[in-house]
């Protein structure tokens, strides 16, 4: 059984969105706003959290926002990885998926994921692809979140969990400050929410 770990940039007001969607009523305006902090160090953990060998969990717009990008990046330790890793992509149109090595999963994602974690294999990993996340812990499917937190707020824009996420509690595992300003935090999935009326 591998791990899956959902890995995000994040604002201090829950946004993980980059870019523009093509389909978006309201445009995002803040394209790539993690730039300003992320520096040497900041690119250097990021490059260490995912690790050498990983595959990748993405959702539909994700892949397609990522592919057209890094498949023409120059090479570099990110670049080199993330066009190596194996993509298993939330689709219900794997015929239309280029940028590889992939695997289009639908229409039953859970079933398709818990498969894949069930293999042998590295680390799955999840970034962006902000309507799995939830998903993902719903069903119990996410060991670990691992948030780079930005010193930003940005108003807008699409959010880790959608509003309707069930309740859950997280153990902290490790937090890392950097000079940017940039917080890394992984935590581990913890289970029931404890609180005063527990």
């Amino acid at each position: 059984m591998r791990k899956l770990k959902i890995m995000e940039h994040i604002s201090l007001d829950g946004v993980i969105q980059h870019s523009a969607d093509d389909d978006d009523d309201f445009p995002f305006p803040y394209s790539d706003w993690t730039a300003p902090y992320r520096g040497p160090a900041g690119r250097d953990a990021i490059l260490a959290a995912y690790g050498e060998n990983f595959d990748l969990l993405l959702g539909r717009r994700t892949y397609d926002i990522w592919s057209g990008f890094w498949p023409k990046a120059p090479s570099s330790p990110m670049a080199d990885r993330l066009n190596a890793a194996q993509k298993y992509v939330a689709t219900h149109r794997p015929e239309s998926l280029e940028w590889g090595p992939f695997e289009g999963i639908g229409p039953d994602i859970i079933e398709a994921i818990r498969r894949i974690k069930a293999q042998d294999g590295p680390e799955l990993i999840l970034s962006g692809s902000a309507t799995l996340t939830s998903t993902l812990l719903e069903h119990g499917l996410a060991d670990e979140v691992l948030l780079i937190v930005s010193p930003v707020l940005l108003g807008t824009g699409k959010r880790l969990f959608a509003p309707e996420t069930q309740a859950r509690a997280f153990e902290l595992v490790s937090t890392q400050a950097f000079p940017s300003g940039i917080i890394f935090s992984t935590y581990k999935v913890a289970g029931r929410l404890k609180n005063a009326s527990a």
